[in-house]
């Protein structure tokens, strides 16, 4: 059975793309710091009939992190799919406007956002290589193309990790491997920003399958209304 291996996602996208890879047959790996969000999303997908399990680790600490996607291999019998989306919280992050960002700033979102994903992509990519093949996909808000003044230094973080990993699938092009940034261009779940749009996590997450599947040659995708 093929493993999906989440790291970070908020209870409501990253249930939903755990859904969506559940009822296609794969297992899931959930991987976060918080583990009664862990508890409860492995709850409802084992009740759904999902095989789920999880695996407490901070992507801020990078040794803990790929000691729990290595456990989860383990676990698993492997990883097929990687999905790194962690989100970071108001008490965790400051935003700032270009003009009063400092380098402190865009550092704890580089720690987060672009660290993490290269030290989960290091410690799965090996074996999907040596395999020829796996989807490795890494989710931003769309201010990583379009940037907001408003959250400047988040912003400039996500464009690195956007950068980075079209440069990766530019790189494992022909490898088997395919890695893809998917850039969400809406609020999920609830208004958050006056005007702007607002989806279902039941609709995004369609787009992370086709990536694995009918997509495979893109390097990006970006969900918007």
């Amino acid at each position: 059975m093929p493993t999906l291996a989440i790291v970070g996602a908020g209870p409501q996208l990253g249930l939903a793309i755990a859904r969506t890879f559940g009822s296609q047959g794969h297992s899931v790996a959930v991987i976060a710091r918080n583990r009664t969000t862990l508890e409860e999303m492995t709850g409802t997908l084992a009740a759904e009939g999902v095989t789920a399990a999880a695996f407490p680790a901070d992507v801020l600490d990078r040794e803990a992190l790929s000691r729990a996607l290595g456990d989860a291999a383990a676990h698993f019998g492997g990883i097929d799919v990687l999905e790194y989306s962690p989100v970071g919280g108001l008490d965790s992050t400051v935003l700032t406007a270009p003009s009063a960002t400092e380098p402190a700033h865009v550092q704890h979102e580089m720690e987060f956002q672009l660290y993490g994903a290269i030290a989960a992509t290091q410690a799965v990519l090996p074996a999907m290589r040596e395999s020829g093949a796996g989807t490795l996909l890494y989710t931003t808000g769309a201010g990583s193309i379009d940037p907001v003044p408003q959250v400047g230094n988040v912003n400039a973080a996500a464009a690195a990790l956007r950068n980075w990993a079209i440069n990766l699938h530019k790189e494992l092009a022909g490898s088997g491997v395919q890695a893809a940034h998917v850039g969400i261009d809406v609020s999920i779940g609830v208004s958050v920003v006056p005007g702007f749009p607002t989806a279902r996590p039941e609709q995004i997450s369609p787009v992370y399958w086709e990536l694995h599947t009918t997509h495979r040659g893109e390097a990006e995708r970006v969900f918007s209304l």
